[in-house]
């Protein structure tokens, strides 16, 4: 498929079959991510494959709240036979840039204009997205509520230094009902970009 194929046709899926998605596919959808760009060449990430059943039940166990509000969303999110967290760690990217190569000799973390480091982690996110769609698979990328990260990380011993930026489920597209936030309507290239000054 041509990427501009890729790209138009990349969207969040929310509702999936139970068909498993082959291994090697898994290994590409990561192979792709870790060739994102990172600052300093850091590559201050790490991602959490869930694929086994008991191990996707035991995400969405440790992640979803008591009473969920979202019980259709949840229950077509849930069928996805793959869970990928993609998490990020800041400290590889402060030790990287306190190296003599980079000219900082300290850990300031008021140097950064952003935090790259959960902006790398996306990027390598944005990647896995653009490849199932290439894979011919359907993926969404939703975020892991505030409230549940400790126990996302007590679940599976994910260490301090590693946050979750989200998560991402991959599967095989099932019917689905567009997001009501669609009707909104994509922006266009007049409303955004402005070319010379603002």
């Amino acid at each position: 498929m041509e990427f501009r194929h890729v790209v138009r046709r990349r969207r969040m899926v929310r509702n999936y079959t139970s068909d498993p998605v082959p291994d090697e596919v898994v290994d590409r959808l990561l192979a792709h991510a870790i060739r994102g760009p990172s600052a300093g060449f850091s590559q201050g990430w790490a991602f959490l494959v869930l694929d086994a059943d008991e191990d996707v039940r035991r995400f969405w166990a440790a992640t979803t709240p008591d009473e969920p509000t979202y019980t259709s969303w949840l229950e077509g999110m849930s069928r996805a036979p793959v869970v990928i967290v993609p998490l990020s760690n800041k400290s590889a990217y402060l030790e990287r840039y306190a190296e003599p190569d980079k000219g900082w000799t300290d850990r300031d973390e008021s140097r950064w204009p952003a935090p790259y480091w959960d902006i790398d982690t996306g990027m390598a996110a944005l990647l896995m997205l653009l490849t199932a769609v290439d894979e011919g698979l359907g993926a969404c990328f939703f975020g892991i509520p505030p409230d549940r990260i400790g126990r996302f990380r007590e679940e599976f011993g994910v260490p301090r230094e590693f946050t979750p930026i989200g998560a991402i489920t991959v599967g095989h597209p099932a019917p689905d009902r567009g997001s009501p936030s669609l009707k909104r309507g994509r922006r266009g290239l007049d409303e955004v970009v402005h070319r010379g000054s603002w």
